[in-house]
This record gives C-alpha cells, structure tokens and sequence, in this order.
C-alpha cells in the first residue's frame, strides 16, 4: 500500500473539493486521517488506485509526498500493539503514521508508514 500526505489550507471545503476530485476519477478512500495546525491541513490517505490518484493530486495542484507502508495483523488482545511497537523500536524503525484497517473481534489489521520500511518488513508480518 501507498500512504498519501496531502497539504492543504485550511479553509472550508479544501478537503471536501479534493475528495470530490478523487470521487470523480472512481478513487475509493482506504484509510483516512486528517489534521489542522493553524493556517495548514494535512489529510494523510491510502487509496485503492495509486497512479489514478497520484494524476489526480497532480492536476489539482497540491503538494504532496507518498511512501509505501508495511501491512501487519496482530491478535486483539492486551500487549499485542505495545509488543508489535516496541519491535520496531527496538530495530530503529520509527513509526510515522499508523492506520488501523480493520478489526474483526480477533485480529487488528494495521498499515504503518515508517521511516525504514525494509527493516520494519523482517519485524512485522502481513
């Protein structure tokens, strides 16, 4: 998967014409998070087509970067997230975003972007 960290202002309505474009180009929105400092927004995505929806962030004009993230399962139960973070950290890698994707009464799917992916891929499992 490719995370998306889009910049935008923060006004009313930018994220809503963005998804709109992404909308009208048959972008489906995987995983979402969205956040506003001041002046500044920054909607950081995953989505299920990432060259329909690198065209599309390109045509709107705005900045953005993109890096792919590590794709794990763990079992929903205590300590599970603590122990599956605490590898990483043991190994270096810091986790820059994190995503939970599903959840279904026994196992927690999560996407995470780090800043070393090849070092976080040995460590966690998909």
């Amino acid at each position: 998967m490719t995370e998306f960290t889009v910049h935008l202002s923060n006004r009313p309505g930018q994220f809503a014409a963005l998804a709109g474009k992404l909308a009208s180009a048959g972008i489906h929105i995987e995983a979402l998070a969205l956040f506003s400092h001041g002046e500044d927004s920054m909607a950081r995505l995953m989505a299920n087509d990432v060259n329909v929806t690198r065209r599309v962030l390109t045509d709107a004009g705005v900045q953005f970067e993109e890096q792919r993230v590590v794709e794990t399962v763990i079992k929903d139960e205590p300590h599970a997230l603590a122990d599956m973070t605490k590898k990483l950290a043991d190994s270096g890698v810091n986790i820059e975003a994190m995503y939970l994707l599903h959840a279904n009464g026994d196992s927690l799917h999560f996407a995470v972007a780090v800043d070393d992916h090849a070092i976080a891929a040995t460590h966690l499992q998909g």
